[in-house]
């Protein structure tokens, strides 16, 4: 999509931090970190919100999950503890259609969030 920020980014576009990337996922620090790690983890095809999820993107979500799982390891906070967080439209503070894992380290999390 050409007006997608994170489609951009996939691009080669906009150059984001990148921490990790493979042929389908890539993963980069955001820009208003909300933990003192905080990273996102996007599939390079385009899925709006995970209300268009199907059958068919199984492999990838998967994936998105193994690569959070590879960065908390490579970053130090797989042990202490982090989360990840997907959020699907506004109400939820989706602010990017282009589905992302949220990858927060680095301190304790309150629960319940939001």
């Amino acid at each position: 999509m050409s007006d997608c920020l994170f489609c951009k980014m996939v691009a080669g576009e906009i150059k984001p931090d990148v921490v990790y990337e493979d042929d389908a996922v890539m993963a980069f620090r955001d820009v208003n970190p909300q933990a003192p790690l905080h990273v996102l983890v996007i599939p390079r095809v385009h899925i709006a919100t995970t209300n268009d999820l199907t059958a068919e993107n199984v492999d990838i979500v998967g994936k998105l999950y193994l690569a959070a799982k590879q960065i908390a390891a490579d970053e130090g906070v797989a042990e202490p503890g982090y989360r990840m967080v997907m959020n699907c439209n506004p109400g939820a503070g989706q602010s990017v259609y282009h589905i992302h894992l949220h990858l927060l380290g680095g301190r304790a999390m309150a629960w319940p969030p939001g």
